[in-house]
């Protein structure tokens, strides 16, 4: 390309339904490179947030939405950049996802999403109308075409913009994190440069939203599909670049720690759930187990340690160790930390209903803990967290009503193979978990000498299973060749009844998920939006060729 600019990519976490702060934000940002830039460009829907879902229906959001555009107007004028404002356009009794090209006052261009997702945790096309195809626009001496999003999953845009010999793509996106989204980006947008036979932008938001955590991870790519310059996930961050140079720069590497991601994955999305919902502080029981000592864990580096309060709640079947190895944790952590006996009430409760026994005594044990842990929460105006994995939350393994009771799941979307994983990575940054939590054998402590083994298979078997009817539902067994896939289906064909079993738990308990707090998404089939099974149906899932 023979013009050269300066684009300002703005990586940043926007607020769904604080159309002011996000406009302030981007101003902000905006005047900031002002001297630097030509052009400065911001995530999907930044003005108003994503995912906004049913608030583009509102008609009063929209109006607030366009005087918010003409003010940022009016604003420009006091600018030698243009800027890039992605936000809802209504024209004609129809509402598009789209981005405004303001420069001088004025706006430039306006361009609407083309292709509208609806599949996953995406349903825009419930929300939005869909734009037609775009043509490239002319900015400061370059042929640019723009896409938004879902625009550059499929062939048909770039290949639209390869045929009108563009200079550069500029792709915005708010694109969820989960563990094979970025390998995924990189094939999509390396297939789009071979298009439209030129380098591309692709800008991404960061942030949690309700169960999302955008990862940001924006990255500059030339025209051969390699990268030559990456922001980093789940950071503000603004990263530039002259046109002139991208066919220039070298290569750089990239690389990925997965359990790095995940963990940076489920503190971002805590953190902002508390956040913008209005909380500063959380409480969660500290068992003495695994899965509460990492909830433990991420909310103290996602809040802080004197935003954590951690209470242990034991009955008489709570064991020592459980009792010490709590009281260390949250030594460890630096967290408040006290103890609630339950015994006396669970026999209060004991005289109220006398033939309570089994199972029932159990669920009124682990109901008598969430019944105190939600009056702390009420009392002291802090969320309560719970702590099931989705290992539990798969099978029904939890109390509804008891231990599922909470306004957050930090680890809702972690199979418990992977919580002690995760909790080993987090030790050897620092030691917050004490050593015997993760040896000894996981129990809900409800009945003498319990242990989950004693219910459920042993966990690196159950989680391989529910991965293949979970994650894995939706393939055709016959046309698979990856050996690790392959694997994963080998030990299920070994062990049907166990299948069958674990199949039944799956169905049975999706009353129970459907009334369980959100968390952050990390799979690819989380317990979310992307995931809609009957709740009365009579269908258990099969793992056929």
């Amino acid at each position: 390309m023979d013009a050269n600019i300066t684009i300002t990519l703005a990586q940043l976490n926007p607020t769904v339904g604080d159309i002011d702060g996000n406009a302030r934000k981007m101003l902000q940002v905006w005047q900031d490179h002002d001297e630097n830039s030509h052009l400065v460009i911001f995530p999907e829907l930044f003005l108003c947030g994503y995912q906004p879902e049913d608030l583009i229906l509102n008609h009063a959001f929209l109006c607030e939405i366009e005087a918010s555009i003409k003010s940022i107007q009016e604003k420009s004028k006091d600018f030698k950049s243009a800027a890039l404002i992605p936000a809802p356009h209504r024209k004609d009794g129809k509402t598009y996802n789209a981005i405004y090209l303001i420069e001088g006052g004025e706006i430039q261009h306006i361009q609407s999403k083309h292709l509208l997702p609806t599949y996953s945790v995406f349903d825009e096309d419930r929300i939005f109308a869909r734009g037609t195809l775009p043509s490239p626009i002319e900015f400061k001496g370059l042929k640019l075409g723009i896409l938004i999003c879902e625009d550059i999953w499929f062939d048909d845009i770039p290949a639209h913009f390869g045929r009108h010999n563009i200079d550069l793509m500029l792709s915005i996106h708010g694109s969820p994190y989960d563990e094979t989204k970025m390998s995924e980006r990189l094939r999509v947008s390396k297939r789009a440069t071979e298009l439209a036979q030129a380098p591309l932008i692709y800008l991404n938001m960061i942030g949690g939203q309700d169960e999302l955590a955008f990862d940001g991870r924006s990255f500059v790519m030339n025209s051969f599909g390699d990268i030559i310059s990456q922001a980093p996930a789940f950071k503000d961050h603004i990263l530039q670049v002259e046109t002139a140079e991208i066919q220039h720069l070298a290569p750089i590497e990239t690389s990925e720690d997965r359990f790095g991601l995940i963990y940076e994955a489920l503190i971002t999305g805590l953190k902002d759930y508390i956040r913008k919902s209005g909380f500063k502080s959380v409480i969660l029981g500290l068992s003495g187990g695994i899965d509460s000592a990492l909830s433990a864990a991420i909310a103290v580096d996602a809040l802080g340690k004197k935003n954590v309060e951690c209470v242990m709640l034991p009955s008489e079947f709570t064991s020592k160790d459980s009792l010490e190895d709590a009281k260390e944790c949250a030594e460890l952590l630096g967290t408040s930390y006290e103890i609630i006996e339950i015994k006396d009430a669970v026999k209060t409760f004991e005289k109220i209903i006398p033939d309570l026994k089994d199972l029932a005594h159990e669920n009124m044990q682990s109901r008598t803990r969430g019944l105190i842990l939600m009056a702390l929460s009420n009392a002291r105006g802090c969320m309560l967290l719970t702590t099931g994995n989705k290992s539990e939350m798969a099978v029904g393994y939890a109390t509804i009503y008891g231990d599922m009771n909470g306004g957050w799941n930090a680890i809702k979307d972690i199979y418990k193979t992977d919580v002690y994983r995760l909790a080993e990575w987090r030790n050897k940054k620092k030691k917050v978990i004490p050593e015997r939590i993760l040896t000894k054998a996981p129990s809900a402590e409800l009945r003498e000498d319990q242990t989950d083994q004693d219910s459920l298979p042993p966990y690196d078997m159950l989680d391989t299973i529910l991965q293949v009817l979970i994650e894995h539902a939706h393939l055709d067994w016959s046309k698979i060749t990856d050996e690790n896939l392959l694997a994963k289906k080998k030990l299920c064909d070994e062990n049907p009844e166990i299948v069958t079993k674990v199949a039944k738990l799956l169905k049975n308990s999706e009353y129970k998920r459907r009334q369980s707090p959100p968390g952050t998404k990390i799979t690819t089939c989380a317990f979310t939006k992307e995931r809609r099974y009957p709740i009365a149906n009579s269908y258990i899932n099969k793992v056929k060729e």
